[in-house]
């Protein structure tokens, strides 16, 4: 590994490393494969766990990237290797890897649509192969614009790397929030209480506002209560709308997030919100999926449609702030632990929960 300082003991005693290779549509294979060397301004950074995404298993079962890939990115780790340019960062340190960083000088950026930087869309860090985040193994390579752009985040001693972990998530869940403008008082609808919609009640709750929520699973219903809902509802409840309104007076709820890519979700939305309210879609839809709506509905409601995508590196230091100081209980959201050679199980059960099926971890067998 040429330029690089290399760390202590017998780590690099081998030359390779085990991955979860995506060589298809629902194709993973278990490989063993060549551990990323570094440039002088990058680090290697040894996974310690790393969360399934609902982003990762789109990638992994629909004809959306060409193979071969490593995909994986809500990662937490420990440096394993720094380039001989690398200052700030020592060989040992546990570690939160972004995998987006922004440029901060287009004109996206200057707007703070960050998310929409062409720099920030082009994933740099990797295992291997084409860069797809590479979390799904047990070295990741950080690149030097990543590194120096605030990319690694150093997870202090009393948190563990589980709870590390859900930095990016966090994050992401967190731009909705903000981007909806909820505030103390408000009322909010959460359509689906799987681990996103889990997290947007910590966060609503967080924020001084009320949430109601719905699922289609009883389970899922009673754990949206558990981790603070004021109410939650089957989706498929015909009073549902009733119910929600009795809730707010009359008025309907302030802002719904939509943490499901239902269209049936959608319209109840629009039932269940106010006059001059917001609903925010968060959960990516089929992209053949169109919606049929009568523009007058928005017009004469003034109903505000928007869309939040991925994180925001403005919110970056406030999403760690949450994880860091607990301020929200993401250890209650982890349901399973799967070993790396077992990842296409636990995108089986992610697609085909069970009943208490939420966070699904991942973790490197060394």
């Amino acid at each position: 590994m040429q330029g690089t300082t290399i760390f202590r003991g017998d780590a690099f005693a081998k030359v390779s490393m085990k991955a979860q290779v995506f060589r298809g549509v629902n194709q993973l294979s278990y490989e063993e494969i060549p551990i990323p060397e570094i440039a002088a301004d990058e680090v290697l950074v040894r996974v310690r766990v790393v969360g399934l995404c609902q982003s990762d298993i789109k990638k992994i079962r629909y004809p959306l990237y060409e193979p071969p890939r490593i995909f994986g990115h809500e990662t937490a780790g420990e440096i394993a290797a720094v380039g001989d340019a690398v200052t700030g960062w020592q060989v040992g340190q546990r570690v939160v890897v972004m995998h987006h960083i922004p440029c901060m000088h287009c004109a996206y950026c200057l707007n703070e649509n960050y998310s929409m930087c062409h720099v920030y869309k082009t994933v740099t860090t990797t295992a291997g192969f084409i860069p797809s985040g590479g979390g799904f193994a047990e070295y990741v390579k950080v690149p030097g614009h990543i590194v120096e752009h605030g990319g690694l985040i150093p997870i202090p001693d009393p948190i563990s790397d589980e709870e590390a972990s859900f930095v990016e998530p966090t994050n992401c869940c967190l731009k909705a929030v903000k981007k909806a403008g909820i505030a103390p008082g408000q009322t909010v609808l959460i359509t689906g209480a799987g681990p996103i919609g889990l997290m947007f009640i910590m966060l609503v709750n967080l924020f001084g506002a009320r949430a109601i929520a719905t699922d289609l699973l009883p389970s899922r219903i009673a754990k949206a209560k558990e981790v603070g809902a004021a109410a939650a509802f089957d989706a498929r409840d015909p009073d549902l709308s009733a119910k929600v309104q009795a809730l707010t007076h009359g008025l309907g709820v302030d802002v719904s997030l939509l943490a499901v890519p239902s269209e049936k979700a959608f319209f109840q939305a629009l039932e269940c919100t106010r006059k001059g309210g917001k609903i925010l879609f968060f959960a990516e839809f089929p992209d053949e999926v169109e919606i049929p709506l009568n523009p007058n509905i928005l017009y004469r409601r003034e109903i505000d449609l928007m869309g939040s995508y991925s994180s925001s590196y403005r919110l970056q230091s406030l999403a760690c702030d949450i994880i860091f100081n607990r301020r929200i209980d993401v250890k209650t959201l982890v349901s399973d632990r799967y070993p790396l050679s077992k990842l296409a199980e636990a995108v089986e059960q992610a697609v085909h929960p069970t009943p208490e099926t939420y966070k699904i971890l991942i973790y490197p067998e060394s």
